[in-house]
């Protein structure tokens, strides 16, 4: 038997399969990466809580959190699960203050004609002068209306001591944001003898960000970067730092001066890497606990 072939080509050829293709791309929903939406990535069946979106190497990444504070970064787009769901994912959409309504550096709503709350015995501790600058410069509003003193430690090395002599309760609570908190760092191991302490559990939280240094946590682009440098061992991080931006760097004057002119670029979170932003936020709401 002859096979009945059709007669008429025409609908032959890869573009009905380019077709089809973008018939089914266009089936996929846009989801915007909204900060703490958990997502799937499918080609690693990595999965992790979105943390931030950025420009990197020319192309929009998506920066995933895992469950044990591991992240990595994917490219926005395609390739992307939401409870099972195949989705495209977008960059969030930027919300647009109330009329009427002003924003903090930090985001939140300002709260007008209201006078500062008295300081709370409640403290968040950080892990030096500049880390304290910081925090102030784009959460000190929030801070002062709700109460809550920063203070710096000038040096992990004096927290076990500092929790100690505090005596934490639960209307005395204290959160630490240290620098380097990473596995296998010195201030993992004195983050763990901190929690060990009486009174400490439950009335204390230690949290921290990657950074050797929280000069890091600025993001690169705002003083003319794309990507901060790579210190060697056995060199001061700020007197490197300085360096690569063609500071000077000779003195603590110097590094200083140099600090000012970084946090001078800082004008609210946005500017902040979302590793410090989130660990900032959770250190607020745990001290702010009534």
């Amino acid at each position: 038997m002859t096979p009945n072939f059709p007669t008429d080509y025409s609908s032959w050829g890869a573009q009905d399969l380019s077709a089809r293709r973008r018939q089914q791309i266009r089936q996929v929903r846009q989801a915007p990466a909204d900060a703490g939406t958990v997502v799937e990535e499918r080609a690693s069946g990595w999965v992790g809580a979105v943390i931030g979106v950025e420009a990197s190497g020319g192309m929009k990444v998506v920066r995933l959190e895992d469950r044990r504070g591991k992240v990595r970064a994917f490219p926005l787009g395609f390739g992307f699960l939401i409870d099972g769901e195949p989705v495209e994912l977008v960059p969030p959409v930027p919300k647009k203050p109330e009329p009427g309504l002003r924003r903090t550096a930090s985001g939140s709503v300002a709260v007008e004609r209201q006078r500062a709350r008295t300081a709370r015995a409640s403290r968040i501790w950080v892990e030096g002068t500049h880390d304290a600058e910081l925090v102030e410069k784009v959460w000190g509003e929030d801070l002062r209306h709700e109460g809550i003193v920063v203070e710096p430690l000038h040096g992990a090395d004096d927290l076990v001591a500092a929790i100690a002599e505090f005596q934490p309760g639960p209307q005395r609570r204290i959160g630490v944001l240290l620098d380097h908190l990473v596995p296998g760092s010195k201030e993992s191991r004195i983050a763990q003898q901190a929690m060990s302490l009486p009174g400490a559990p439950g009335n204390v939280l230690v949290l921290g960000h990657p950074y050797v240094d929280v000069w890091q946590a600025v993001k690169p682009q705002r003083v003319g970067l794309q990507r901060w440098p790579d210190i060697p061992r056995g060199t001061d991080i700020k007197v490197g730092t300085l360096r690569a931006l063609g500071l000077p760097h000779a003195n603590q004057r110097d590094i200083a001066h140099g600090w000012k002119q970084i946090l001078g670029r800082v004008r609210s979170y946005a500017d902040l890497e979302p590793t410090l932003l989130g660990r900032v936020e959770e250190l607020i709401d745990f001290v702010t606990v009534d």
